[in-house]
């Protein structure tokens, strides 16, 4: 067996200096269905690395429950998965009830409502930017922009949006020293095992949502805190305050972070292909097409987990009930069965039926439509105003397994 087969991807060094598409690559062609040991208490998991089991495992929610433990790589037992269970980590029935509550808000149809909208935050915070000429991406485009869109979503005011942004950066880098309040493996996160990521920050983003649905409630409002708070589930399970805190977190993470991870290594990857950001510039048209191909390489999230509900086999191997089954999309999303020349960034790739919102199957990202058109209206924005850009630092990565993230990106511009 290869050194690359012996690794664990529970090791986050893997994780820190750049993403490891050789170790993917490896498990992918000799060990697709890899045990992973992990440090006590936690268990060890199995990961799939080709396209085709994972979309497998994402569709059979009979088998592999997103109920029966966490979407992550932690453990957890009866009286934390009570505590913290937000939709994503339910099936069946409730599932569907508590994903239809939010489902009309972000429809293509409802989505595109927002386009002019959308246009102007653009412009503004581009503005803002390039007036700068040298400026962090992160920072100055990639961070401001979606949490300014969830921010108006809510209908909070854009004097909360550094906070909303703070907020989410504590608790998904809670394994990254620089923006973990504690880290996730550290003893002292014990105190926090009941909050979701074992962040306190999660504390405050229950007490800023309590305040906006007393606010709202009973009200008219067409916000989505209002639609949350004043509607009842289609199974006629009313919100419960922990259903109502753990929905309202999910919405500052899955809003702001994956698309602002996809805007900054999508413009990475187009200042690596400088042919292909030149196609785009000179034929526009091609920019929401290439939106897929921008999200493909991206793969903002490393992996979700599910847990085996019975015994079975992938490729061979046996599962056992209780399994950790961890489908790692970056992976899927670079297989050279379903993608030709696989790290070679086309935006006129097509098909390109990437996983980065899931594949299908009742989990598939909520957000996408609003997601798609973000991100397309950010590169129809910025790409025609600028003559050249490029890095005037490192490019600093999140340290984690679970997000694929970019926390600084300096550039300089020179505008046309």
């Amino acid at each position: 067996m290869s050194a690359a087969t012996d690794v664990s991807l529970a090791n986050l060094d893997l994780f820190e200096a750049q993403i490891p598409w050789q170790t993917f690559d490896e498990l992918r062609a000799n060990n697709p269905v890899h045990w992973s040991e992990e440090p006590a208490p936690n268990s060890g998991f199995w990961s799939l690395t080709r396209y085709h089991d994972i979309v497998r495992v994402l569709r059979d929610t009979e088998t592999y429950s997103s109920e029966k433990g966490t979407v992550n790589l932690e453990e957890l037992d009866e009286e934390q998965m009570e505590a913290r269970k937000s939709m994503i980590e339910t099936d069946g029935i409730r599932h569907r009830a508590l994903r239809k509550l939010m489902q009309d808000s972000f429809t293509p149809k409802a989505v595109a409502g927002y386009e002019t909208f959308l246009r102007g935050l653009t412009a503004s915070t581009l503005d803002d930017a390039f007036a700068k000429g040298s400026f962090d991406f992160v920072k100055e485009v990639a961070a401001d922009f979606p949490i300014r869109v969830l921010a108006r979503l809510m209908d909070v005011p854009d004097t909360d949006i550094d906070q909303l942004i703070a907020w989410g950066n504590r608790m998904v880098g809670n394994t990254d020293p620089e923006h973990a309040d504690v880290l996730l493996d550290s003893p002292e996160s014990e105190k926090y095992r009941m909050l979701p990521f074992r962040s306190p920050a999660a504390l405050e983003v229950w007490a800023y949502g309590d305040e906006l649905a007393k606010q709202r409630l009973g009200g008219k409002g067409i916000d989505i805190v209002s639609t949350l708070i004043n509607q009842t589930p289609i199974d006629g399970l009313p919100l419960s305050t922990r259903d109502f805190h753990a929905y309202f977190l999910l919405l500052i993470v899955a809003g702001n972070e994956t698309t602002r991870h996809t805007i900054s290594h999508s413009m990475n990857y187009l200042m690596d292909n400088p042919d292909q950001l030149t196609l785009l510039q000179e034929r526009p048209e091609l920019i929401e097409w290439g939106v897929e191909e921008m999200l493909r390489m991206a793969s903002p999230v490393y992996h979700f987990r599910r847990t085996a509900s019975k015994d079975t086999e992938i490729n061979g191997q046996a599962i056992k009930e209780g399994d950790k089954v961890v489908t790692w999309f970056a992976a899927g999303n670079r297989d050279p069965e379903v993608f030709v020349d696989p790290y070679r960034m086309d935006v006129t790739r097509n098909p390109n039926e990437h996983m980065t919102f899931g594949r299908g199957g009742p989990h598939m990202c909520l957000g996408n439509s609003l997601a798609r058109l973000e991100i397309k209206i950010m590169f129809e924005e910025l790409l025609p105003r600028i003559s050249s850009i490029k890095r005037v630092g490192e490019v600093e990565r999140l340290r984690s397994n679970f997000v694929n993230g970019i926390k600084r990106f300096p550039v300089e511009v020179t505008l046309k």
